[in-house]
């Protein structure tokens, strides 16, 4: 049992580092960005200079970057330097990994859209709220320390951005990090396998309050978060309890939680989780009501926060094949290379940290040299103006990259009849492991379809959204029913394992029967 338990944290903190890496390397790489291009009166200036719009600018800027609460550590600690406030700072630490483009059309297709506009707006209320009242509690809470000198324009500049992330990657960043990645772990050893399965219910008045027990030690990217929300809406499971995911779920991890309580202290943590705890809860709770679904079926369970839970029933006998196996189909290609690269920028910056501790190398990029004057056909661009373009850049390469993640219909569908081959015929044989996983792939990409769509029509109709739900509804079925028949097979209920085939084999003819209805709809009903 303790060799299984091993192999459960193992897999849920590579899990979670695999799907992280992207983030981190980019939150690496704004962090440099700020201390070496924007400098730092521009970062003040662009946060609102501590005024009374700083709150709300910081959730505006957070709202807009591709990171998630982790790799938001190393922007917060540079922005820390720059003397913002803490209620700012934390501010955009909470805002930035909500949302992106890519997230928020992808949660667009997973309910009504204005339950996600709503989420949006009360996640403005959460942070600048409590950034409010924390500033005017703890008014001094800014610490002010002196910038770089400035960089020559060249490669110089470029090498003193790297130099920068790699300090953070191979340096105390690594550490907070590390905690946020040990905390989601450590659920996935505390948590029994399906422990969350029944405890999100729409008819749990408790709900939310359960959700904001977990939800500070779980880690999800922007694009978990907003999956994990489409199925709570799927299943019509509490809307309170998905807010609370979305804010503390996406938001916080105790990584981020402990870099609060380093440099602001208990107190001052305490009485931000207290301010936070209750607003939060006070917004989900008054959201509940009016977002439930009302119009689907509720299911008693949802497996939505599976990958919170222990992964593995019992003793696993080869735990360590079956977590290897489990990585190399579940990992993407992106995440294995945004984590070979991170894997090197933290090599790069250990290097650094452990041979250069005195920032030799930083003293030879700020040294000025005499240059030869630059000729006419030169154009200097100075570094705010070029950390400016950078940032801007970043977002606009979000927004474009949405029509390679969402691409078009016709695409779309021959993925779909891929995932739908695969699925359907591992649910004909009873592999349960084989046709889960590739009934979610289904599903995802059928909400990828709506908004490859309307990326590209500015549009989607009911029609089209209802042919979606009733494919995804009719897999949801065909997952369950897949369930129930391996539960009978290990009872040994040769009645019910023959009912359970036969409705196997009916759902698989529907799903059919939809996926072709789905493919004329959107091919030639636009």
């Amino acid at each position: 049992m303790a060799e299984t338990l091993i192999w459960s944290f193992l897999l849920r903190f590579l899990q979670s580092l695999f799907s992280a890496a992207p983030f981190i390397l980019a939150g690496l790489i704004i962090a440099g960005v700020f201390r070496r291009l924007m400098g730092r009166d521009l970062t003040v200036r662009m946060f609102g200079d501590n005024s009374r719009r700083s709150l709300v600018q910081a959730w505006g800027i957070g709202m807009l970057l591709p990171i998630c609460s982790l790799g938001v550590i190393p922007v917060i600690r540079e922005l820390r330097r720059t003397g913002l406030k803490g209620g700012t700072i934390l501010a955009f630490a909470m805002s930035a990994p909500l949302f992106n483009p890519l997230s928020v059309l992808y949660g667009l297709t997973l309910s009504e859209p204005w339950a996600i506009i709503t989420f949006a707006f009360c996640s403005l209320l959460v942070v600048t709220g409590v950034g409010f009242v924390w500033d005017r509690i703890f008014p001094d809470s800014g610490n002010t320390k002196p910038p770089p000198a400035e960089v020559a324009f060249g490669l110089k500049r470029m090498l003193s951005i790297a130099v920068a992330a790699g300090r953070e990657a191979g340096g105390v960043s690594a550490i907070f990090i590390l905690i946020g990645l040990i905390g989601v772990a450590m659920l996935g050893v505390i948590i029994p396998a399906g422990g969350l399965q029944h405890a999100m219910n729409g008819d749990n008045p408790f709900a939310p309050l359960t959700m904001s027990g977990v939800a500070v030690p779980v880690y999800a990217t922007p694009m978990l978060a907003m999956s994990q929300l489409g199925m709570m809406f799927q299943h019509a499971n509490s809307p309170g309890a998905a807010f609370v995911l979305l804010v503390l779920g996406a938001g916080m991890n105790l990584g981020l939680a402990a870099w609060m309580w380093r440099q602001y202290g208990l107190k001052k943590c305490g009485v931000w989780f207290a301010l936070l705890l209750a607003i939060v809860l006070g917004l989900a709770y008054g959201v509940d009501r009016p977002l439930y679904p009302h119009e689907i079926d509720a299911a008693d369970h949802t497996h939505a926060f599976d990958i919170y839970c222990r992964p593995f029933h019992g003793v696993v006998p080869n735990a360590s094949q079956v977590v290897i196996e489990k990585l190399k189909r579940d990992i993407q290609p992106y995440e294995l290379y945004a984590s070979i690269a991170l894997g090197a920028v933290v090599l790069f910056g250990l290097i650094l940290n452990l041979f250069d501790r005195n920032c030799r190398i930083e003293a030879w990029l700020e040294k000025q040299q005499e240059t030869a004057e630059p000729s006419r056909f030169d154009i200097i661009v100075p570094a705010p103006v070029l950390g400016g373009l950078f940032l801007v850049g970043l977002v606009f390469a979000s927004i474009l990259g949405c029509y390679a993640y969402y691409p078009p219909p016709g695409e779309v569908l021959e993925e779909m009849n891929i995932a739908k081959a695969e699925a359907l015929g591992a649910a004909l044989v009873g592999d349960e492991v084989h046709s889960k996983y590739w009934i979610d792939i289904y599903q995802d990409w059928s909400r990828k379809l709506e908004v490859g769509v309307y990326l590209r029509d500015w549009k989607l109709s009911d029609y089209h959204r209802i042919k979606s739900r009733i494919l995804r509804e009719q897999l949801e079925l065909l997952k369950h029913e897949v369930e129930h028949y391996n539960e009978d097979k290990e009872h040994g209920d040769n009645h019910a394992e023959y009912e359970d085939t036969a409705e196997i084999r009916e759902l698989v003819s529907k799903v059919n029967i939809s996926q072709v209805r789905l493919k004329t709809a959107f091919l030639d009903e636009r």
